[in-house]
């Protein structure tokens, strides 16, 4: 077992979000690593429509954690992990040129966030 497994943690997934892995891997990017309460502040300011998302879930981790068996608030915690997988993929179609058609995928993603207390200094 690792040292990673022992550290208690808690997490919110959100799925069949409708935007494309892509978009929301780079608001993903920004907060991983990050303690909650900065993370939280990026995302107020970002200016990209995934950065919504992505605050919802991370506020529903946190209120996993203070309802939870952590029982911690959000000056406590930091992002662990945050990864977006790739959902199920709408296929639709659009009228081309002579009678052709083409294909429109509207990508959904899955959303996860796992919060850890950030360790004490020694």
């Amino acid at each position: 077992m690792s040292v990673e497994a022992d550290i208690p943690e808690v997490r919110a997934v959100t799925r069949h979000i409708r935007s494309s892995p892509y978009k929301l891997r780079l608001i993903a990017d920004l907060v991983r690593g990050m303690p909650v309460v900065e993370a939280q502040r990026i995302l107020d300011f970002s200016n990209k429509a995934a950065a919504e998302t992505v605050r919802k879930t991370l506020e529903s981790a946190v209120a996993n954690s203070e309802n939870g068996r952590l029982g911690l608030s959000a000056d406590e915690l930091y992002v662990a992990e945050i990864y977006v997988d790739e959902g199920p993929t709408m296929k639709r179609w659009r009228p081309r040129a002579r009678g052709r058609a083409t294909r429109i995928r509207k990508r959904t993603s899955h959303l996860t966030i796992k919060l850890a207390e950030i360790p004490e200094e020694e």
